[in-house]
């Protein structure tokens, strides 16, 4: 049967705002994209991203683009040529990996690698709060981190001292999230490289 392309927008209202230096948000909207093939659906997602130039129009109408390649049985090697790099090539990447999955009845996973799947270490951000905020939201982070010392936690201020007696042990990833002014910037990295060499001295 031919395959069939389904594009779509969802929108989901987020549980708090979360805040970054750039401004706060309330909702995740996404395009979906699904392909179908017989009774197999594929489906793959992406969230347009304002600071590259991509809103919701735009991400859909990149997608709509190339449905007649997709519906042709565009390959995903031959996805890369045939779209730029953005949110909308990797939506249509994933419903790709996704039913071709699913017609070989198997996981993309297990398409990906061979081999039994193992656990990473990772990275949470907390959203941009008062600093008694952040530590509390720290602290509840740590179960969400694979491992109790292993996991990164981002945060979007220099307030590092509050987020290691929330969550001692977590690696605190410095991020000022491509905002703030410059002496916040730099007062927070030297704050973070302080504490990253005061771990490697007492690890």
């Amino acid at each position: 049967m031919p395959r069939r392309l389904s594009v779509t927008v969802e929108r989901f209202q987020l549980a708090t705002a979360f805040t970054i230096s750039r401004g706060s948000k309330t909702e995740a909207v996404v395009v979906v994209a699904t392909l179908s093939d017989g009774d197999k659906r594929g489906r793959g997602e992406c969230v347009p991203y304002a600071r590259y130039g991509e809103t919701v129009e735009s991400v859909t109408a990149a997608i709509e683009a190339v449905r007649p390649l997709i519906e042709k049985g565009l390959s995903r090697k031959a996805l890369q040529a045939s779209m730029p790099a953005g949110a909308a090539r990797n939506a249509v990447d994933c419903a790709l990996w996704d039913l071709e999955a699913k017609l070989d009845g198997t996981t993309v996973a297990s398409l990906v690698c061979p081999s039994p799947p193992t656990a990473l270490e990772t990275a949470y951000t907390i959203s941009l709060g008062t600093p008694e905020v952040m530590a509390a939201a720290t602290a509840a982070a740590r179960g969400r981190v694979h491992g109790a010392d292993a996991g990164d936690v981002a945060v979007g201020c220099a307030e590092l001292d509050l987020q290691e007696s929330a969550a001692p042990g977590c690696g605190g990833r410095g991020g000022h999230r491509l905002g703030g002014s410059e002496r916040n910037r730099i007062g927070g990295l030297q704050r973070f490289r302080r504490r990253r060499a005061d771990q490697r001295r007492d690890g």
